[in-house]
């Protein structure tokens, strides 16, 4: 048998109706907003009216090392644990996010699993799926024109036009948006100003969205947004513009989570999606509630590496939704391990131990911050793969045995859920027998915001410490006198590494963050942090993606992954 490709796999599947998916969840046809045969809405309110599981739900987050520039399976590994809870006879929903049209695009390629652990109609979920991200983006969209319009109305707020910080947004990688200026050709085409494009999962409305926990807690949240400020140095949000109603009404059905499946039938919802890099990388709160509510085992992932995305799902989401995980997995695999320690990407599939060792110090950090900051229950899978080595992967297991985490081998991507059985059972135990009640955050609320960010800096990347610019400590200083001090704060920093520099790979020290500038996130609930070159607008690579995907005359799509 050939190779196939994600997507191959992914069009030969036969997939169950949606109705009949909703029926291990105790949901009828009635209770579903149909979206074809294989999609379907699900009203949050159901929650109210519907019996669930009758169980308190076990929350499982799926993490991972800093990864190389192609991933390193996390999805995949969270769906295929998904599958095989369900085979050791589970009652287990996936929470996931939605992916972005900018990394489909742009790097990556789709975002929806992979090889025989996927959710589907994966072209559906990667494309427009059933509109949430459209939605989102003519709500903040509508925001932005509005405030434009009061400027251009006769200004009755006083707004300074050089002083508005809301953005635009479209859900694409496109540098040449970044920075714009609008409003030219004359009085009647609006007022000249310096403007820009964010991509849409770095929105505050995506952010607002996925921490909401209902129509009228996401209304509240956008009446708050801070928009602009004064002539004379005062906020204004959104809901001095009586914007809220209006973005709201654009909400009213994406709010309610998506409904789909894996290819071995297990529910999943893909609801919502914040980049990790720059927002905070988690899917909907209300599909991890209603996940919860419906089954008794929940599997859901926090984007890249643990240092952004678990950090960001334990500070924030678990902070102001209330949850409470009860065991983390830990992805790696061993070509990243050997990456991380120093080796060409052209070379990591070769027996390397002392790059090996070089490069697990990544890992053994991301482990020490989930077992003894968080002081959480974690286990590591180990995407297989198989240029791995038996010593190498006697080394992983003997590392991480000596900071007490077993290590599993997880092959979901070739065997689907059989090949995720040892790491099921490995966290059905850690949720049955290891103590999870010791959670706690890495910093406190009542702490300043700078002591905040310095707190994650030192205690989750291992840095020295902070340096801010004046235009960052001005921010700071200015939203502490504004009330906003007691927030959650979100740091936006680069993926690839522990650092806010890409290029240092492993677990590096001696080194100090950088924070450019940061911007309030009065909706959503936090502060945003934004370190080294991170951009909220990402640009397509040399070669993107989208030049290999194509569809031909039946409507068949190729490329997508």
């Amino acid at each position: 048998m050939g190779f196939k490709s994600d997507i191959e796999i992914a069009q030969e599947a036969t997939p169950q109706d949606i109705r009949e998916i909703a029926k291990k969840l105790n949901l009828t046809e009635d209770d579903l907003e149909l979206y074809g045969k294989y999609k379907a809405k699900i009203d949050y309110n159901l929650m109210k009216t519907k019996p669930g599981s009758g169980n308190d739900a076990k929350l499982i987050l799926t993490t991972a090392i800093n990864p190389t520039p192609a991933g390193e399976g996390k999805t995949t590994v969270t769906v295929g644990v998904g599958d095989a809870l369900a085979l050791e006879g589970k009652n287990v929903v996936l929470a996931l996010r939605e992916p972005s049209l900018g990394p489909v695009f742009g790097v990556k390629g789709g975002a929806a699993g992979g090889g025989y652990a996927q959710v589907i109609p994966m072209e559906d979920i990667n494309l427009h799926f059933t509109g949430d991200f459209h939605a989102i983006g003519a709500a903040n969209n509508l925001l932005a024109a509005m405030i434009d319009n009061h400027i251009y109305q006769g200004n009755a707020l006083d707004i300074d036009p050089r002083r508005v910080i809301w953005r635009r947004c479209v859900d694409m990688n496109d540098r040449q948006l970044r920075n714009i200026v609008d409003g030219l050709g004359g009085k009647a085409q609006g007022f000249p100003r310096e403007d820009g494009f964010d991509i849409t999962v770095a929105s505050e409305i995506m952010a607002a969205f996925c921490l909401a926990s209902s129509i009228d807690d996401l209304k509240d949240r956008f009446s708050k947004i801070l928009v602009a400020y004064t002539r004379s140095g005062e906020p204004v949000t959104a809901g001095q513009i009586n914007a809220q109603g209006a973005m709201t009404a654009l909400l009213k059905d994406a709010l309610k989570p998506n409904l789909v499946q894996t290819l071995e039938g297990t529910p999943a919802f893909v609801h919502g999606g914040p980049f990790a890099n720059i927002a905070h990388g988690c899917n909907s709160v209300i599909a991890t509630k209603m996940a919860m509510h419906f089954g008794d085992y929940v599997v859901t992932e926090a984007g890249f590496g643990a240092d952004l995305g678990a950090e960001k799902f334990l500070d924030i989401k678990c902070r102001l939704a209330g949850l409470k995980p009860n065991a983390v997995i830990i992805v790696a695999t061993i070509k990243a391990l050997k990456y991380n320690g120093g080796v060409p990407k052209a070379d990591v599939q070769k027996e390397n131990l002392e790059a090996l060792e070089k490069g697990l110090p990544n890992l053994l950090k991301h482990v020490e911050n989930i077992t003894q900051v968080y002081k959480l229950p974690a286990v590591v899978a180990l995407n297989r793969f198989v240029s791995d080595t038996d010593a190498e992967i006697a080394l992983v297991e003997k590392k991480c045995a000596e900071l007490g985490v077993n290590v599993k081998m997880c092959e979901v991507w070739a065997k689907g859920g059989e090949g995720g059985r040892e790491l099921a059972k490995e966290v059905i135990r850690l949720c049955e027998e290891e103590d999870s009640s010791k959670f706690e955050f890495s910093y406190d609320l009542d702490l300043s915001l700078k002591e905040k960010i310095e707190t994650i800096a030192k205690r989750i990347y291992g840095a020295d410490g902070v340096d801010y610019s004046e235009a960052a400590s001005k921010e700071i200083e200015n939203l502490e006198k504004l009330g906003y001090g007691k927030v959650p704060v979100c740091m936006a920093k680069t993926q690839y590494s522990l650092t806010d520099d890409q290029t240092k790979l492993g677990r590096p020290s001696g080194f100090r963050i950088t924070i450019r500038f940061v911007t309030m996130s009065a909706g959503a609930g936090f502060m945003v942090a934004v370190t080294g070159a991170i951009m909220k607008m990402p640009g397509l690579p040399k070669v993107p993606a989208a030049e290999r995907i194509d569809v031909d005359s039946d409507g068949k799509i190729t490329g997508l992954f």
